[in-house]
């Protein structure tokens, strides 16, 4: 068999519905004949609709700060949609690409706003050296996820963990009370939609003799909750400690007066506009 057919083969396997290892706990094909999960398939639906909203609260930070803050919500974007695609069609394609849209968001959060205080030495402390690590490594990183899938797992986990041990550490330095806050409900969030995840994947039994499967669909809803409120954080803690002049403060909409609803870090002393890109 020459290689073009192996590689023919390859492809129509990638597409192939049901082709992924992995298959969660919600029992496939019971509500659309063409969907395969239903509703983990739409509990994507916050990755869809905010971050536009995201994109709006963030216009002054952009200006301001860096406009790859953008990128950000762009790609949480990318997430929702790769995840639908992966559920309802349970295909290997579609796990490859929601396992690498998360890692890309990984990628770009840290290069954006990885604090420099924890950069290896080799970079001197020069942001764009380590956007370039980073950048190499997300490369490494797809091209062996494509080879060995299993290894994306790995890499998700090397990276999601550390993020959060990260982020007690920063909080840890934080004085506005109100950061703080939001810190502590985004690490409760994220605690709840791993709880999430560990049970659909490895007591889906216990669950489906209560009747509900549904438990990732509920790790999307949380996950989601978690992920932009740890974007939201790290960007205050960038402008903190590399941007002091610009003041950050943390706000929520659509009601500022209580901390409920979407937090959005506005720019006290604009200034003029700065360019950070990755």
């Amino acid at each position: 068999m020459d290689s073009g057919s192996i590689m023919d083969i390859y492809a129509i396997y990638l597409f192939r519905p049901g082709s992924s290892p992995v298959d969660w706990c919600e029992g496939n094909y019971l509500i659309s004949s063409n969907i395969a999960e239903f509703v983990n398939t739409f509990s994507n639906f916050l990755f869809i609709l905010l971050p536009p909203v995201l994109i709006m609260l963030f216009k002054e930070y952009g200006k301001f700060v860096t406009p790859g803050i953008h990128l950000l919500w762009v790609l949480l974007i990318v997430v929702g949609l790769s995840s639908m695609y992966f559920h309802a069609t349970l295909s290997l394609l579609g796990q490859l690409l929601d396992e690498l849209a998360i890692l890309w968001v990984f990628i770009a959060g840290f290069s954006l706003f990885y604090p420099k205080r924890y950069y290896p030495k080799f970079v001197k402390n020069d942001r764009k050296a380590f956007s370039w690590l980073m950048l190499i490594s997300a490369i490494i990183a797809t091209a062996l996820c494509w080879w060995k899938p299993i290894v994306n797992a790995f890499v998700l986990m090397l990276m999601g963990v550390p993020t959060m041990i990260m982020l007690y550490s920063e909080l840890q330095r934080v004085r506005d009370q109100r950061v703080y806050r939001l810190g502590l409900r985004a690490t409760t969030v994220w605690a709840v939609a791993v709880f999430c995840w560990i049970n659909d994947r490895m007591f889906c039994e216990a669950w489906s003799s209560i009747n509900f499967p549904y438990l990732h669909g509920f790790w999307h809803i949380f996950i989601f909750i978690a992920a932009y409120t740890v974007l939201v954080l790290f960007a205050y803690f960038y402008v903190e400690s590399e941007l002091p002049q610009r003041q950050p403060l943390l706000k929520y909409w659509p009601k500022n007066e209580f901390e409920f609803g979407i937090p959005f870090i506005s720019i006290r002393n604009p200034g003029k506009t700065l360019r950070n890109t990755i």
